[in-house]
């Protein structure tokens, strides 16, 4: 049997998500089938592609958008922005298989796909217990503080820098592999490991200063732009580990891959009460999505710079009419 996952790229929880639905597939079928780690990444329209689902006996979509395609067998997702295209919330809606699930209201993927797993079809998760919990932290910002998510002092943040930054197919498949059967602390010690987070993370130290330096608060928003600063995969916790007091962040960048990208977070060490603006909403007008509390969208370099910076001042006029800056 050969299986097709197709997982959000560069995240922690797409890769945990990856692995967990991995041995969810191995305990149905045996160690014996053939897996196959797709990662995909965020883009206007429809980001699959006949090659996603050709020659997969099963075919799951985890921690990512919906599709309509034929060859989906599985489904598991939890943002808000699911379904994008004409006709995606319906044709999910109209599933029958008992495959397919959703809900915007839970922390991580990973720790709902193992919840269905268990309660649904008797799959016990609980030797991925810790590979679970830090998924939820990381996915729900749920960090003791600022400098907790910024300074990646605990080995699973090690393995989240590790992946935001991953572009081989092998060595992501690799980790995904290996999340399912190292401790986090083992793993982030590794050599393969250490060889790509060490520079990671002295490129991250470099852009807590530059952000210190070309960030401004505006009325509660913390506003940057780091566009004509080079390509760089950015952390976006930093402006709530310089500005502690700030209810939004909105920022734009450029991206290693070649796209421009908008991150539009709420400060997620602020009483959920008061975030005023649903901004997977707001970011879903420009092709992007994601959750209410944290979102972003993403731009080709033809779509140009000056379209970034207008959607950025107009999501940061809409966030400074709700905190009534």
């Amino acid at each position: 049997m050969r299986v097709h996952v197709l997982h959000h790229a560069r995240c922690f929880d797409g890769a945990a998500s990856a692995a967990l639905f991995s041995a969810f597939m191995r305990g149905r079928h045996g160690q014996a089938i053939e897996l196959v780690q797709i990662p995909k990444h965020h883009q206007r329209g429809d980001p699959f592609v006949d090659a996603d689902f050709e020659g997969a006996d099963e075919a799951a979509v985890v921690d990512f958008r919906y599709t309509q395609r034929p060859g989906l067998t599985w489904y598991f997702d939890h943002h808000r922005s699911a379904f994008q295209l004409p006709g995606d919330r319906a044709h999910f809606e109209a599933d029958r298989s008992g495959q397919r699930f959703h809900d915007p209201a839970v922390p991580s993927c990973t720790g709902y796909l193992a919840e269905i797993a268990h309660g649904r079809f008797g799959f016990d998760a609980s030797a991925h217990a810790e590979l679970i919990r830090w998924a939820e932290i990381i996915d729900s910002a749920a960090f003791a503080s600022p400098e907790a998510a910024v300074l990646y002092e605990d080995p699973a943040m090690r393995l989240a820098a590790w992946i935001q930054t991953a572009t081989d197919p092998e060595a992501i498949t690799a980790f995904i592999e290996a999340l399912l059967v190292t401790p986090l602390a083992t793993l982030a010690e590794a050599a393969w490991i250490r060889e790509i987070v060490e520079p990671r993370l002295e490129c991250h130290r470099e852009d807590i200063e530059l952000m210190r330096r070309l960030g401004r608060t505006e009325g509660g928003i913390f506003v940057y732009d780091l566009i004509d600063e080079g390509p760089r995969v950015l952390s976006h916790f930093i402006p709530y580990y310089l500005a502690p007091d700030t209810t939004y962040t909105v920022g734009i960048y450029a991206h290693p891959d070649g796209d421009l990208r908008l991150s539009a977070g709420f400060n997620p060490w602020f009483d959920p009460g008061r975030r005023t603006h649903d901004l997977a909403q707001l970011c879903e007008r420009h092709g992007g999505g994601g959750h209410p509390f944290v979102a972003g969208a993403s731009f080709t370099a033809d779509e140009g710079v000056a379209r970034v910076r207008a959607v950025q001042a107009e999501i940061v006029a809409s966030l400074r009419a709700e905190v009534g800056a």
